[in-house]
């Protein structure tokens, strides 16, 4: 086999594994930043009977918090609020949650929300 035939090969099967990983951390890091933000800004809620104004109203966060707030775009609505991912681990990450995942929350709008 030519040499320079099978690097490319090489560098392709690297390239495509390098995707993957990607779109899995973005995956990964993406679904538990969210997941993160929305139990600090329920808890938020239980405390206090309100949703926070800005991410900056929540109390008593960790340093790993921060970077799954750093993550996600919230806005306060009249009845709830709206969460968007906007980074997973790179990029942003393609997620799906099932129904009853959206169940109790007062997440009225969201870029993960399936269309109606």
């Amino acid at each position: 086999m030519n040499t320079k035939l099978l690097a490319l090969g090489i560098a392709l099967a690297a390239l495509l594994c390098a995707c993957d990983f990607q779109k899995q951390a973005d995956a990964r890091f993406g679904d538990q930043h969210f997941k993160t933000a929305i139990s600090l800004i329920e808890l938020h809620r239980v405390r206090t009977g309100t949703y926070p104004s800005t991410l900056a109203d929540l109390k008593f966060t960790g340093e790993w918090d921060q970077i799954a707030l750093s993550s996600v775009e919230y806005k306060r609505l009249e009845s709830g609020y709206e969460l968007n991912v906007v980074r997973g681990w790179v990029a942003q990450p393609d997620l799906k949650y099932p129904a009853e995942f959206w169940m109790g929350l007062g997440l009225k709008k969201s870029n993960l929300l399936p269309e109606p």
